[in-house]
């Protein structure tokens, strides 16, 4: 946070960015908790948990992954749903560059850090220092207790024992269908959902573990393409 003048900013308005990067921090670290003891219940050890938050640090993605995991697809898929999910955080950096002005290296690190919450406490600010504050207080705030309560969880999930005997290994599917419950708001939306479902049903005894989930996806894709471009001949009409 070396570029980040806080000299500029009132110290009312600098404590409530702080005030408020700590709630999300604290209420985020929380849910790492539940990451760690899901990754460890989808087969993960504590280390390629931990390594998962350290350097993924996007929480969506990192559920997606061991859901994907847990679920017993492939590493392939899992990776894939993972990306395809983490993409929106590359949007999220071209309204922040702006912003944040990152040089240099620092622009790795600020590209690390760029997720639902930093974005969130950044936009809408009243200057470009409040927007700055707001990014790197949260990421702070929150890479920290994210990994710290990733390795809480998977130190307490892993000193569980076997996942299965407490029905655990179903956490992690069950998280990854949560994720996804909140883009299922339109009729849409899901019967798409529904069709992609279908489409891997049929697949899973045809093709390997994993592939079904990748196809289903392209097709949940085709559909959405389908749809805009249908929209932009509408509207050019």
């Amino acid at each position: 946070m070396t570029d980040l003048d806080t000299q500029t900013v009132p110290t009312d308005a600098r404590r409530a960015v702080i005030r408020d990067a700590a709630a999300i921090g604290v209420a985020t670290g929380a849910y790492g908790v539940s990451y760690g003891a899901i990754g460890i219940a989808a087969g993960l050890s504590v280390a390629q948990t931990c390594a998962l938050s350290l350097l993924a640090f996007t929480g969506a993605s990192q559920f997606a992954f061991v859901g994907v995991v847990g679920g017993g697809g492939a590493l392939v898929s899992a990776v894939a749903t993972a990306l395809l999910l983490g993409t929106r955080n590359a949007f999220y950096g071209l309204r922040l560059t702006s912003l944040l002005d990152p040089r240099g290296l620092r622009r790795l690190l600020t590209a690390h850090v760029v997720i639902d919450e930093t974005t969130a406490m950044a936009v809408g600010r009243r200057t470009p220092e409040l927007a700055r504050l707001g990014f790197w207080a949260t990421a702070i705030i929150l890479f920290s207790l994210w990994n710290l309560g990733t390795l809480i969880g998977a130190l307490a999930g892993s000193a569980l024992g076997d996942p299965r005997v407490y029905g655990f290994d179903a956490a992690a599917p069950a998280a990854f269908l949560a994720l996804l419950r909140p883009q299922l708001a339109s009729r849409r939306a899901g019967a798409v959902a529904i069709a992609a479902a279908l489409i891997a049903i049929a697949l899973v005894p045809l093709v390997p573990v994993g592939v079904p989930v990748l196809l289903a996806g392209a097709a949940a894709v085709v559909a959405g393409l389908w749809r805009a471009t249908n929209a932009t001949v509408e509207e050019n009409r």
